[in-house]
């Protein structure tokens, strides 16, 4: 076993840049493991990496470059000095691709040992592949935004992975929940559990001011409303972003991006979260599995839009 497949490419553009390569097996390294992976989700920053969005890569990256921050699978190999995992583990992780041997849509992944956690019995790899990268960045977002008991967050883009978390993490802990949805859409954020569904569009921060007319305490901004979300919270509250704020605050509202890098290395968190997942808490939603032969098929679907959950990648 020298070589594997992975999701590679070698130039940035759209889908079709993407390709099935032949990579060496890596290695793990004192604190890793080597995962042979069974399901790696697909998610928006894959697609913004495939695109050159993020315009530079690390020194030390070289094409093809390999994609996917989410996995499932099973140990395969432990590193020195690796302790509480054997080869046959199933196990889920979210890894960074802006680094040496890429991302996760590859067979074989070595992953740090304290990100890595294990997957319930009773869940699947596919569906555990959706849960890492986006719950992560939930947690680490309502963790920053502090609500208390009580207090009311909004949600834009809550049909999505990172709104979905966030509505059910935000009701666990006691918030009043207001989400945006589609009239398509409007059952699954309901039964996602919040608390007041909004129309989604432009108009979203109005509708909001007209439920709470105070504004809400925080908004989590998961559609990338940027300022035009402002409106919607009150004088001093809070707007977390998922992605760079381009322009200026307003009436005391605190501005803050969560960035799930800072949070791979966090294993207790994610195995808290995988315990919500077992018992019901956190919905996994997989809204396809495709082989990993597919993947500019899988960017192509989720660059049209209407993917509700995640599409995954089979190993």
């Amino acid at each position: 076993m020298n070589t594997m497949r992975a999701v590679g490419f070698t130039e940035f553009g759209g889908p079709e840049v993407l390709r099935t390569v032949s990579l060496p097996v890596p290695s793990p390294g004192p604190g890793e493991v080597r995962v042979r992976v069974a399901a790696a989700a697909v998610n928006p920053t894959d697609l913004a990496f495939r695109a050159g969005g993020h315009r530079s890569m690390p020194a030390g990256m070289q094409p093809p470059y390999v994609p996917g921050m989410d996995l499932a699978g099973t140990v395969d190999l432990a590193g020195p000095d690796v302790a509480g995992f054997g080869p046959g583990d199933r196990v889920m992780a979210a890894v960074t691709p802006f680094r040496p041997g890429g991302g996760a849509q590859a067979e074989y992944v070595v992953v740090a040992a304290d990100g890595l956690v294990r997957v319930p019995e009773t869940i699947e790899a596919t569906a555990a592949a959706t849960l890492p990268m986006n719950a992560l960045t939930v947690r680490a977002a309502l963790d920053e935004l502090a609500l208390r008991p009580g207090q009311t967050l909004a949600i834009t883009g809550a049909a999505g992975a990172v709104g979905g978390y966030a509505i059910q993490l935000g009701r666990l802990e006691g918030l009043q929940v207001i989400a945006d949805a589609s009239p398509a859409d409007k059952d699954l954020v309901s039964g996602l559990g919040a608390d007041v569904v909004v129309p989604r569009g432009p108009e979203v921060a109005a509708r909001i001011r007209e439920a709470y007319p105070v504004g809400v305490d925080a908004l989590l901004d998961a559609a990338l409303m940027g300022p035009s979300a402002l409106p919607a919270v009150r004088d001093g509250g809070q707007l977390m972003t998922v992605r760079p704020f381009a322009g200026q605050t307003e009436r005391d509202i605190t501005v803050s991006l969560v960035l799930v890098f800072h949070h791979l290395h966090e294993a207790g968190t994610l195995a808290r979260l995988a315990s919500l997942a077992q018992d019901g808490t956190l919905s996994l939603r997989v809204a396809d599995v495709l082989p990993a032969s597919h993947a500019a098929e899988a960017h192509r679907r989720f660059q049209a839009g209407g993917v509700r959950g995640r599409l995954v990648l089979a190993f």
